[in-house]
């Protein structure tokens, strides 16, 4: 069974290969692709069962053990963004569809799909700080090449400015890792974990140390103040893509942000917290107003990513089981959300031929199903009762109520009403408002685009009604968070 760990990194890379392969048969790439996808989620949802059920597992790759060999370890909250890195990797496959064109199949975009999804999950099971690295890099790959994939000047231009800074982040991360191996000796998180005791030596260099992960996870989260990054490229990804990045890639970012300031980084917590805290109000606050300020769809969603990830970051901040667990609420909830926001994007812009508000209108009258996943995930998105972003944003108002950080609560609770505020926006705009004089011709929108758009709103309106069960491996992987004994316990004992 321990070998379920290694098939979401495997099913991805040999879809990948299989893509590679058949370059020159165009028909073939969509269902490869649609394989890979579907069999990543068919095992990653397996793997979740499992560890909910036998709690956190260890792959020792090539029987070598820990802390010497290479370790994949699947604790919840491993488990269940894997899942759901698997479920966004399906829909936007399905989306692809009569979406994509030849000149982009040939060039590998279903398999660089794959080879993106195998980067996520391989980051999301990495059991030692350097295949972390390793695994950011594979993503930072195939992201570039999905961004620039069709040749067109503002996706270079785009592309480059994604490229460059990223390459920052990856500098300051490999530096990092270089000073903490130099320290200690390991790069295994578990035994960095024993080593960077709180009464060593180790831990007072690890607290400088600390604040370069800090600088090269909080760039690929899109953290304040480094997030222009992601303003400046997402925007002219192609839909699916666009989805697919919104979903996933800051995620990933935060999941190391949780992962190293819960496990290793512990040993200075307060003054951490007290910066993670002033870091997420601020990326909360410049990233909804900066939303407010856009008149075009993709850059309003764009920068709500932004403002999202500060909730994220603020549950550990806040450093509780129930911020922890309420974090990974919100993740999963903003994924569900956002993916699909980027996805019906993607259906007004061929229907309507723009992402501009002011070309937009008439869309509730013309398309009211469109509408209705549009209100959904919005309303979500903003916090409304009963979807998923109502539970998330009272989970979190809650953890921060409970540890007196009032001033927590008043800004999450503020962003969520200027986040409403964007959203209404968009729906006057583009929904409610009459379609304007010359208003370009509909085009056509294929069944496949449709299938994740009512999958995904859907998705969110399951999450709030049934949140006390979605809740359940949320708090358990916000235990296994603040209690890290159990990792390094699973890692270092040989559990598997």
């Amino acid at each position: 069974m321990s070998l379920l760990l290694a098939l979401p990194v495997v099913l991805p890379l040999a879809a990948a290969v299989a893509g590679m392969l058949t370059l020159g048969r165009p028909r073939w790439q969509a269902p490869i692709g649609l394989a890979g996808s579907g069999a990543l989620l068919a095992a990653a949802a397996a793997l979740l069962a499992w560890t909910w059920r036998e709690g956190i597992h260890v792959l020792e790759v090539g029987g070598w053990p820990a802390p010497f060999g290479i370790v994949l370890v699947a604790d919840m909250l491993s488990a269940v963004m894997v899942t759901v890195t698997g479920a966004v990797g399906l829909a936007a496959t399905v989306y692809s569809f009569r979406v994509v064109d030849d000149g982009r199949l040939r060039a590998g975009y279903y398999a660089f799909i794959q080879v993106l999804l195998m980067g996520v999950s391989g980051a999301f099971l990495a059991g030692d700080i350097f295949n972390l690295y390793v695994w950011f890099e594979v993503m930072l790959m195939a992201s570039f090449v999905l961004l620039v994939i069709g040749g067109e000047r503002p996706q270079f231009e785009a592309g480059m400015k994604y490229v460059a800074l990223n390459l920052v982040g990856s500098v300051m991360f490999l530096s990092g890792i270089g000073l903490l191996y130099g320290a200690t000796g390991t790069l295994n998180m578990a035994d960095l974990a024993v080593r960077v005791a709180a009464d060593s030596a180790e831990a007072r260099y690890a607290t400088v140390v600390a604040m370069l992960f800090l600088v090269a996870f909080g760039l690929k989260a899109a953290v304040f103040p480094l997030y222009s990054w992601l303003p400046a490229s997402y925007h002219v990804a192609p839909a699916p893509v666009a989805a697919l990045f919104a979903g996933l890639l800051t995620k990933v970012g935060v999941y190391a942000l949780l992962r190293v300031f819960t496990l290793i980084f512990t040993q200075d917590a307060g003054y951490t917290r007290e910066l993670l805290f002033w870091i997420s109000a601020a990326t909360m606050v410049s990233g909804v107003l900066g939303a407010a300020a856009q008149q075009d769809m993709k850059r309003i969603l764009s920068f709500h990513i932004i403002s999202q990830i500060g909730y994220m970051t603020m549950g550990l901040a806040l450093a509780t089981p129930l911020a922890l667990g309420g974090a990974l609420f919100y993740m999963v909830h903003n994924i569900i959300a956002k993916t699909n926001l980027f996805f019906i994007a993607g259906v007004v812009r061929r229907l309507r031929g723009s992402y501009e508000l002011r070309e937009l209108g008439g869309l509730a009258r013309a398309h009211p199903w469109l509408a209705a996943t549009f209100f959904v995930s919005a309303m979500s998105l903003a916090g409304v009762p009963p979807l998923s972003g109502f539970f998330a944003k009272f989970i979190m108002v809650r953890a921060a109520i409970e540890t007196r950080e009032y001033a927590a609560a008043g800004v999450m609770l503020g962003v969520g009403l200027l986040t409403l505020f964007s959203m209404v926006k968009i729906w006057t705009e583009a929904f409610l408002k009459p379609a304007p004089a010359g208003a370009v011709s509909e085009g056509v929108v294929g069944a496949p685009s449709w299938v994740p758009v009512l999958a995904f709103a859907a998705l969110a309106i399951a999450m709030g009604v049934g949140a006390e069960w979605w809740w359940r491996p949320m708090a358990m992987a916000g235990e296994q968070l603040f209690d890290r004994q159990g990792y390094i316990d699973a890692v270092l004992g040989g559990a598997r």
